[in-house]
């Protein structure tokens, strides 16, 4: 406590350092305080004062580093005149981190819980960028556009494309099976699809268990889901929400009609009349499932038959969803978007060109007793479009590609996974 007293003398006047070591005892250096005359209680009052001012001067205020878990908020742009609702789950708010990961899990076929190279499949095998993330009418592997599982089951359904998943609020996949609202709460949103995918006889045909130790024995992969989830343990459901986050970005807003919205552009006059077309019950009568200019996402997200057939046999239509016989033979209406590249069209690939779709609708239409209300044509068997107008409307349709989206870096595979 001397050598304490002696270090703390250059903060102190030299007559109290002088009082102040005197109080631990007589013949030091500085000699002895006459107490004399004072009341015998203020030695102890002075050593609790210098004590308290030894506790002051030589505590040092101990540095705290925040390791709390704090990832970056991602900045989800909603394009002009798009809607503004979107589907974002509370317990999976969009990050930068997540999407990382998501990007990275998308692109590898190790999600499969396989490393050998004949065994890899990932979410990228069946969801091509240049399609619009559909397979494709030529896919080098799945002829003719329909996906098969890692043992070679065919999916029950063709693709819907990836486009603006964000804005469907009412289900997902063709028969919308996957909703909010399910009493199976492993079914509800886009983070499900990943268990879903890897147990699948017609996908992954994998094991939950095997997937996630693959992923968790991957260098890289730990300090990616700290960095997203606050946890360097690989689960299904992290893995899934990184993927559904990946999933939400993939925004198409930059077609020539998004262009022509926001006053950059004019349609020629085929366009423009392929438009009028689009928009009205007289023409082709597209905008009650589809959309328009006050719903630029072209798709109503809806069910409809649309009236391909007259007998029913597909057990996975809307039917067995909502078990309404309104609902027999019907299906979601997909985005219009991008249609020059997610050929073959309908849920069961029948069309394998735009024109094929054309001329269903047309003169083919084919009634039910379960016929959508909304298609106001079936008594003349289609829209009964001449041959200039029928080439209009294809033009106007055509205005929906969006290039961009097909190119963009952010959406595309990865440079390197994390292991690399």
């Amino acid at each position: 406590m001397v050598e304490v007293a002696f270090r703390t003398r250059q903060h102190m006047s030299e007559i109290e350092a002088k009082k102040a070591i005197n109080l631990f005892g007589r013949g030091n250096p500085y000699g002895h305080v006459n107490w004399s005359g004072t009341n015998p209680f203020l030695p102890v009052v002075y050593g609790a004062l210098f004590l308290l001012m030894i506790f002051i001067t030589s505590c040092k205020k101990e540095k705290t580093t925040d390791t709390a878990f704090s990832p970056t908020p991602y900045d989800l742009t909603i394009p002009k005149y798009f809607p503004t609702q979107l589907n974002i789950p509370p317990d999976n708010p969009m990050t930068v981190e997540g999407v990382t990961l998501g990007r990275y899990l998308f692109y590898d076929g190790r999600i499969s819980g396989r490393d050998h190279p004949d065994s890899l499949m990932s979410c990228a095998t069946c969801h091509l960028q240049s399609r619009s993330f559909e397979c494709g009418i030529d896919h080098p592997k799945y002829t003719g556009g329909h996906p098969f599982g890692i043992t070679g089951i065919l999916t029950p359904h063709y693709m819907v494309p990836l486009i603006n998943l964000v804005w469907i609020n009412n289900g997902y996949l063709w028969n919308g099976s996957v909703y909010e609202e399910n009493v199976n709460p492993n079914m509800r949103n886009l983070e499900d699809f990943t268990w879903m995918a890897i147990l699948s006889s017609h996908e992954m045909n994998s094991d939950t268990d095997r997937t996630k130790a693959l992923i968790q024995q991957t260098k890289g992969y730990p300090d990616l889901f700290k960095k997203a989830f606050g946890s360097e343990t690989v689960t299904i459901k992290n893995m899934g929400r990184a993927i559904a986050q990946f999933l939400r970005t993939l925004v198409s807003s930059d077609s020539k009609f998004d262009c022509y919205l926001r006053g950059e552009v004019q349609l020629n006059q085929n366009e423009l009349r392929g438009y009028v077309l689009f928009m009205t019950e007289q023409g082709a009568d597209c905008f009650h499932c589809h959309g328009g200019e006050g719903n630029p996402l072209f798709t109503t997200s809806l069910f409809y038959n649309n009236g391909k057939d007259s007998l029913f046999t597909d057990p996975r239509d809307r039917f067995s969803v909502t078990n309404n016989p309104g609902d027999i033979g019907a299906y979601k209406a997909p985005t219009l978007r991008n249609l020059v590249f997610t050929a073959p069209y309908m849920h069961d690939g029948r069309f394998k060109t735009l024109d094929e779709v054309l001329d269903f609708y047309n003169t083919k239409l084919i009634w039910s007793p379960s016929i959508s209300t909304l298609m106001h044509h079936i008594g003349n068997h289609g829209i009964c479009l001449t041959p200039p107008e029928l080439s209009d409307l294809k033009t106007f349709l055509l205005t929906l590609t969006d290039s961009t989206f097909i190119t963009n870096p952010a959406y595309s595979r990865p440079l390197k996974f994390p292991d690399e």
